[in-house]
């Protein structure tokens, strides 16, 4: 018999390695979309292009995989649900980027951790533990201080820094959403296609709209067709991952994502893209790092008989005894 000690530590680190794997992607696809920008690219059917490729490519892995592929009521509802509330925090991040830099918006996904915590709590999914809300109060600590600091250099974008700023509210809406409608009679990268195909249709409406006759510009250069082929292996790679991630840690454990989004776009956009390094740089990325550091801790200390668990109801995943779902 397998030691559950040793399994359980062997889920734990798993699922530390999925956080940083996703957090880093998700600041990689930003630092992409203002590349794009920057070479002339239509910023929404950039999104959306992006969005199809890695949906198609998604779907073609879940075949090959064999993964249940139900399409009946609930995963429709869970797809198109799910996709609008991914289009809509990724297009503002697209449209402002240009305004308010990646850097910032990077900075602007380390807040869902605390959204998507109370929203848990509230809701039951999650017991008030202490040493997690402190790992979440000291993350999020350091995201606000990167973000006071890069907001007070923007003269003539505050609008768009109050739009970055509905971002996570919008991110935890969905972290909670997925994780309540999980379709239990469906694999996470069938989930993730979907979520994509909706997305991208989601943003259809807006892209054709907003720039109309202006698609023909994802093909009009080498380097924005470069660009567009690498932001989907991001998409592809990142929502793999991402809902295993929710799968298999909840979406509270998920949203820590945005911390390390926060830190290392951040980073991205000072050494590689020429932005201007924020005041308290070095404080802040301590402050993120320990956040998630105690807040790892607090997930073990929260159920110390099985820190991690896979979903076993047909509704949702299920939930630990400390209340966390997984």
């Amino acid at each position: 018999m397998a030691n559950p000690s040793i399994s359980r530590n062997r889920n734990g680190g798993y699922a530390l390695g999925c956080l940083l794997l996703v957090g880093s992607l998700l600041a990689l696809s930003l630092v992409v979309a203002k590349l794009a920008d920057g070479a002339g690219a239509p910023r929404l059917s950039f999104l959306m292009m992006a969005v199809v490729g890695a949906g198609v490519v998604l779907l073609g892995l879940a075949a090959l995989q064999r993964q249940p592929m139900s399409l009946n009521r609930r995963t429709l509802e869970y797809a198109l649900v799910s996709g609008a509330l991914f289009a809509l925090p990724n297009a503002l991040g697209f449209l402002a980027v240009r305004h308010v830099g990646a850097g910032f918006v990077s900075l602007s996904f380390a807040f869902p951790i605390l959204v998507t915590w109370m929203l848990a709590v509230g809701l039951g999914l999650e017991r008030l533990h202490p040493l997690r809300l402190l790992g979440v109060l000291l993350g999020l600590t350091g995201g606000v201080l990167l973000a006071w600091a890069k907001a007070g250099g923007m003269s003539g974008a505050q609008g768009w820094v109050v739009l970055v700023l509905t971002i996570p509210l919008i991110i935890a809406l969905g972290n909670i959403y997925r994780t309540l409608r999980w379709p239990g009679e469906a694999g996470p990268v069938y989930l993730a296609a979907l979520m994509l195909l909706a997305g991208a249709l989601a943003l259809a409406p807006f892209a054709l709209t907003l720039e109309a006759g202006q698609t023909g510009q994802l093909l009009g250069s080498a380097e924005v067709v470069w660009l567009l082929l690498a932001e989907v292996m991001v998409f592809t790679v990142l929502y793999v991952f991402y809902f295993v991630l929710q799968k298999i840690a909840g979406p509270v454990y998920l949203s820590q994502i945005g911390m390390v989004a926060a830190l290392v776009g951040t980073l991205i956009a000072v050494t590689l893209l020429g932005e201007a390094m924020p005041p308290h740089l070095t404080l802040a990325g301590a402050l993120v790092v320990c956040g998630a550091i105690v807040f790892h801790r607090g997930n073990r200390a929260a159920d110390p008989h099985r820190a991690l668990r896979t979903p076993i109801s047909a509704e949702r995943p299920a939930t630990s005894t400390s209340g966390e779902s997984a």
